[in-house]
């Protein structure tokens, strides 16, 4: 299952795109905002279909202790609107340190600022996305593991 994922930032969206067995996440791309919120939603519209995408996962920034704050609430309502927007579900994933994880990661590979600050937000929804297939699979292979436990012997 290919899966798109989205870092919603107030400039730039990132965008990640999955492999098509759905297991390893990659950066794609960012998308400047255009200050007009249907036309940016349009966009990644035009992202899901050229990717062939079959969901998409959308960070959510909680706050560091678990709330949701202002930020938060701004992405929900924005996830609302996307949902009548694209033609596949929408799921959200907690995003807490993801871009501080993907400025790590940039920082490591030795890349200067300058040039993390055009990936960073791709880099940002690779870890998101990755977060949530890594996250379904685990969900996958224990509800596997607890159906042969209840299976007759």
């Amino acid at each position: 299952m290919r899966a798109l994922g989205i870092d919603l930032g107030a400039k730039r969206i990132g965008v990640a795109l999955s492999n098509s067995e759905g297991t390893v996440a990659l950066p794609y791309e960012v998308v400047e905002r255009t200050g007009d919120r249907e036309r940016d939603h349009r966009r990644l519209a035009e992202l899901v279909e050229e990717t062939e995408a079959e969901v998409v996962v959308v960070g959510l920034p909680y706050s560091l202790d678990g709330r949701v704050g202002p930020a938060a609430r701004r992405a929900v309502a924005e996830v609302r609107a996307l949902e009548r927007v694209l033609p596949v579900p929408v799921h959200t994933h907690d995003e807490r340190m993801s871009t501080v994880s993907a400025h790590r990661s940039l920082a490591e590979a030795q890349m200067d600022s300058r040039a993390r600050r055009k990936v960073v937000d791709k880099v940002a929804a690779a870890v998101i996305l990755q977060a949530w297939l890594d996250g379904r699979r685990a969900r996958a292979a224990t509800q596997t593991n607890s159906e042969h436990e209840d299976a007759p012997r």
